[in-house]
């Protein structure tokens, strides 16, 4: 009956593993990036550079270095909304610019009901930035972001020269401690195979997605489609905001960077764990119908190979040994190039079904918490959307400040 039961799950993973390759955008070969040497458009717009931060003592003065070494041959400031940071922000960051006059500080207010605190932030920043000055596009970094020197112009260059309304770069992620190299390129890998970034990128589909840390959007088109405000209570922003975009008529791109980084690290699993447990759930509409479909596509596409493949070698059976190992090096393959991506060892591709037996276990607590009130605890506040009790939210905020010390 075991063996009846893992033929068929593994014969179904081999299935989805050849449509996955073949039929889901080449997802997998990780190969939408910037041009690195653009076309010079007729004309350098200003751009305004808004930086929603809260609590970023750690990478906001490598963030305002990095981007007023820009090489952007047009004019451009920055806007960094200090969203009541109690770590010196504001400080570290003028102290970076150096008296540079185009960083300019917003003391944050306080954040209203129904909305998550870095769109507030994000929001008020934009109000400003149409109060002081004309800027044709909006670059929204966050607080730990260190841009390469090229990355604005080739950004604007790119959204000029295809007449894209956004741009946005899933940026590298910090990759040095074993936890990172063990789950952040997964973590890429699942987000475009969700997000096939060709598909994206395509004006003629609809797939609409964008990666939050470096987005440059058109002023103009961003107040067409209602501003900030329009997204002001959604957890997953930067999709949320990419989908307002496209919907309202706007053409968005998305790609992958090597150079301009995320400064933030996660060198232990609970870092990782916290991080994705805050989003998992909504990205599953907070669906109980869609969890139990997704735990039962990751067990058929990830556990199936492993377990089909380890009971064949106990069981002597060559049918279960041969299609587990043809579905673990379909997996493998499929993942190599966002490995290659991180510069990892060709055989870390053969551990994607620990990784992802781990994201479930991460996806299934996203649920619990949601379901305790307990949800999308960020940075000591609890992000709006989640109805959660006071007695829940003290409790979160109390295990948070428990694994930060």
């Amino acid at each position: 009956m075991l063996s009846t039961l893992l033929l068929a799950s593994v014969l179904l993973s081999i299935i989805g593993w050849i449509h996955l390759l073949g039929w889901r955008g080449g997802f997998w070969k990780s190969d939408q990036r910037l041009p690195p040497s653009p076309p010079c458009p007729a004309a350098w717009p200003r751009v305004t550079v808004l930086i929603p931060a809260r609590n970023e003592a750690e990478g906001i003065g490598r963030t305002v270095r990095s981007l007023l070494a820009q090489d952007y041959p047009g004019p451009f400031s920055i806007i960094l909304v200090d969203d009541h940071s109690t770590d010196g922000t504001a400080g570290i960051a003028e102290g970076a610019a150096d008296g540079d006059s185009r960083l300019s500080i917003l003391r944050g207010q306080p954040l209203p009901k129904r909305w998550t605190g870095k769109l507030w932030a994000l929001h008020q920043g934009l109000q400003k930035a149409l109060e002081t000055g004309d800027a044709e596009f909006l670059l929204l970094s966050d607080g730990d972001i260190e841009h390469d020197a090229a990355n604005l112009r080739r950004l604007v260059a790119l959204a000029q020269n295809e007449r894209r309304d956004l741009v946005s770069l899933m940026v590298r992620l910090h990759c040095k401690s074993f936890w990172e190299r063990l789950l952040i390129p997964p973590f890429i890998f699942f987000f475009q195979k969700i997000y096939p970034f060709s598909w994206v990128n395509d004006p003629r589909r609809r797939e609409a997605a964008a990666a939050g840390g470096c987005v440059l959007v058109r002023a103009a088109t961003l107040q067409a489609a209602g501003g900030i405000a329009a997204i002001r209570d959604q957890l997953i922003d930067d999709c949320a905001l990419a989908s307002r975009i496209q919907q309202h008529g706007g053409v968005i791109w998305l790609g992958l960077s090597t150079k301009t980084r995320s400064l933030r690290t996660s060198p232990r699993l609970r870092d990782i764990w916290r991080m994705v447990t805050r989003t998992a759930f909504a990205q599953l509409d907070r669906s109980a119908a869609k969890l139990a479909l997704t735990m039962v596509g990751m067990l058929v596409l990830y556990a199936a190979p492993l377990l089909a493949l380890v009971h064949g070698v106990a069981t002597q059976d060559g049918a279960l040994v041969i299609l587990g190992a043809l579905a673990w090096a379909l997996m493998a393959a499929s993942f190599l190039p966002t490995v290659r991506l991180y510069r990892l060892p060709m055989a870390w591709s053969l551990l994607l079904p620990v990784a992802a037996f781990l994201y479930v276990l991460m996806t299934l607590d996203s649920a619990r918490l949601h379901w305790l009130g307990r949800g999308s605890l960020w940075k000591g506040r609890h992000i709006a959307g989640d109805a959660a009790a006071e007695t829940g939210l003290q409790a979160a905020s109390m295990t948070e400040q428990a694994g930060q010390q």
